[in-house]
């Protein structure tokens, strides 16, 4: 029956989009870490707060301070970072409980997110340097590193022998969300304003994270 439970989350969600979209902060301040705060209730409820699920929970909980300091009216940006690079952090680790399986697909997708991160990497840290933000220029590219190695063993799960097919597909399309909602957020804020960019950003944001705790629920508890 828990299952079901699971819109409670993505309705969160879509309420934050709107607010968002109509620039209703009062509403954003409790919609937005509303959403992390409903994923954590529901893997309570559906018993996940055990074994290799406690990596998501850890995850949430981070991206939780992370949405918590970046939609204060003075927004904390380098602490929000940091909470969110130990939610990569958290989410690459229970990505890859099971150990590396190196193949050629695996091989692969190194090659692409590598060459991917670092031409967005190079972009962005030009956009630093032209608005005078040189200083973030390092943050910047250790989150980069982290959230490449998330997005990559999320798609890694794709060719590992050991994840359920469903899960996997979940947990690589939900890291890849989140890895373009980051990139859409970086992008907005220091290279140019993207139309919408705002709720683009929210609305992948959230989705990527609803799909990372579906997956990881199907894969470590449903399993």
């Amino acid at each position: 029956m828990a299952i079901h439970l699971f819109i409670i989350p993505f309705v969160i969600a879509v309420i934050d989009w709107f607010a968002v979209w109509k620039d209703w902060r009062e509403l954003e301040y409790f919609a937005k870490p509303g959403v992390m705060l409903a994923l954590l209730a529901w893997i309570a409820a559906i018993g996940g707060l055990r074994g290799a699920m406690l990596w998501i929970v850890f995850g949430l909980v981070f991206s939780l301070a992370g949405d918590v300091l970046l939609v204060l009216p003075r927004e904390k940006f380098i602490p929000g970072l940091i909470a969110f690079f130990l939610a990569h952090v958290c989410y690459l680790i229970g990505f890859s409980v099971y150990g590396p399986e190196i193949n050629f697909a695996v091989a692969i997708l190194a090659v692409v997110v590598f060459i991917t991160s670092s031409q967005l990497y190079l972009r962005i840290s030009a956009g630093l340097r032209e608005s005078g933000k040189e200083k973030l220029r390092i943050p910047v590219l250790l989150y980069s590193i982290v959230i490449s190695l998330m997005l990559l063993t999320a798609l890694a799960t794709l060719a590992h022998s050991t994840w359920r097919f469903s899960a996997a597909v979940l947990c690589a399309v939900g890291g890849l969300l989140f890895y373009t909602s980051d990139t859409f957020l970086a992008w907005n804020r220091f290279v140019e304003r993207l139309p919408g960019g705002r709720v683009l950003s929210m609305a992948v944001y959230h989705l990527g994270q609803l799909g990372i705790v579906l997956g990881a629920a199907i894969q470590f508890i449903f399993a």
